[in-house]
């Protein structure tokens, strides 16, 4: 399978300086990143959360399938070049292997708080402050968007 910097190599190139931000929480979505070279962080909520420096990674694409606002800040942390599709919706319907790429990192990702979760719980299951994981997986395993509605999206029975 081909990788996603091979993929996205038609996409235009934009270059970050160390401090630059790429997208800032609760900032409107639309756009998807592609991580040519450099390093970027990760805070949501103020708190550091990752550090992605692997070509090729991924950015936006949560808030672009949930059609949600970016969900964290991410900034450069050295000189940057990334790729941009403004619209990450057209991108991931261009190409399926876009998409599976996409797929795949995202159930990576899951995959190893879901894993990391339970190792928690194994180890400090008692410990005050973290009863709440059994909560939280089972959040992770069950939880899905509501079923698409046929017809419009206006309220069948406005008050007026």
């Amino acid at each position: 399978m081909d990788d996603m910097l091979s993929l996205t190599r038609d996409l235009p190139e934009v270059a970050f300086a160390a401090g630059d931000l790429v997208l800032r929480e609760g900032d409107a979505a639309g756009g998807i990143w592609v991580l040519v070279a450099g390093e970027l962080s990760v805070h949501k909520g103020g708190v550091a959360v990752n550090v992605i420096n692997q070509p090729g990674a991924v950015v936006g694409e949560i808030s672009v399938l949930l059609d949600s606002r970016y969900g964290a800040t991410v900034a450069a942390t050295q000189p940057t070049i990334m790729r941009h599709a403004q619209d990450g919706r057209a991108l991931l319907a261009s190409s399926p292997a876009i998409t599976t790429l996409v797929a795949m990192g995202l159930a990576e990702r899951l995959n190893f708080v879901t894993t990391y979760l339970v190792d928690l719980t194994y180890q400090y299951g008692d410990a005050p402050g973290l009863a709440m994981i059994p909560d939280v997986l089972r959040e992770l395993t069950q939880r899905q968007r509501p079923p698409a509605r046929s017809g419009s999206a206006r309220d069948p029975d406005p008050e007026y």
